[in-house]
């Protein structure tokens, strides 16, 4: 990708395992490696959103969890602005930390119940900068709600007071009060209705606009992935099987599984819905304990032919495109 804007991430093979105990009750049985992600290569450039796309169970989530260190990395590197975060000690790793935030999928859920907006809000800022008095952190946690859309008047109420979208919000505010470079949002508009996700997706962009944040948006639907999105990810079975620049992927998805995702999104005009055709996948998803071999999208795949079992199927293409597809190249 050609680009004048700075490399902040850098992920290089990236592989998370996990090994699931025998139900065998012989005491020398082996645990099953269960490869939730399978060597992800992807860069992030300052002020961009990378859209990561895929059903439940392909992986999203999980390398977001490897990115931010909250599930172990079992090979490959994360590289956040030149420096290999695996090699960093623990003191090193905290002060990245900052830098990196995190937004989640259920609004209330990542809330605790028992803290009220200001605290929540002001959280990270008493962990991080313990020397900060209460009158500048109340000024910084007002400045922060004001910026996201939350009445002062607030600061003392308890999540549960709150909408899914005043929640979200909610947030938003801890995720920024560091003044992070880059925020993951891990599915944060899946849990609201469908205008509150306007607002929500609409909200990110002003504030990644104004602040010059990198995002790594995870999502379910296409279309709000193309609303905000400059680039895409998509994965499938913990491997990444199409990425490209948002436009070159939706006008020319190269894919088998990226045109089923995409004729499955629906379109406004009642005639084109009526008469698009539907690419249905067939099959379950196989179990990532015992993928595939060759192609992991093979045995759902509607072109697959006998090759694609037996063929390696990495990323190929130009940067700006690429397709793990072997009969789409």
């Amino acid at each position: 990708m050609e680009t004048d804007k700075k490399l902040i991430l850098d992920i290089k093979s990236l592989k998370v395992q996990f090994n699931i105990p025998s139900k065998s009750l012989l005491p020398w049985a082996k645990p099953t490696p269960l490869k939730a992600v399978d060597g992800i290569d992807l860069k992030l450039y300052e002020g961009e959103t990378l859209g990561v796309v895929g059903e439940s169970g392909c992986g999203k989530s999980t390398l977001a969890r490897a990115i931010i260190g909250l599930v172990p990395v079992s090979s490959g590197q994360v590289v956040w602005l030149g420096e290999d975060l695996a090699t960093l000690d623990e003191k090193a790793l905290r002060d990245k930390r900052k830098q990196i935030q995190m937004i989640f999928q259920d609004p209330l859920a990542s809330l605790n119940p028992r803290m009220n907006v200001g605290d929540i809000i002001a959280e990270p800022l008493r962990t991080f900068y313990p020397q900060l008095s209460k009158q500048e952190v109340k000024t910084q946690v007002k400045e922060i709600m004001d910026k996201v859309g939350l009445l002062p008047n607030v600061i003392n109420r308890y999540p549960h007071e709150f909408s899914g979208g005043q929640c979200q919000r909610i947030g938003i505010a801890r995720a920024l009060i560091l003044k992070p470079k880059m925020i993951i949002c891990d599915e944060p508009v899946s849990a609201l209705d469908v205008s509150i996700q306007a607002q929500v997706v609409n909200l990110l962009k002003s504030l990644q606009k104004e602040l010059g944040l990198s995002l790594i948006f995870i999502a379910h639907d296409l279309s709000v992935v193309k609303h905000i999105s400059d680039r895409v990810l998509v994965m499938y079975l913990g491997n990444a099987v199409e990425f490209g620049t948002c436009e070159a992927l939706f006008a020319d998805p190269k894919h088998p599984y990226t045109k089923a995702l995409m004729s499955a999104v629906p379109i406004p005009d009642p005639k084109i819905e009526r008469n698009k055709k539907v690419q249905m996948l067939e099959g379950d998803l196989p179990s990532p304990m015992n993928p595939p071999s060759g192609c992991v999208f093979r045995t759902r795949c509607p072109i697959a032919v006998d090759k694609c079992s037996k063929s390696d199927t990495p990323l190929k293409g130009r940067e700006s495109h690429a397709s793990a597809c072997i009969l789409e190249l």
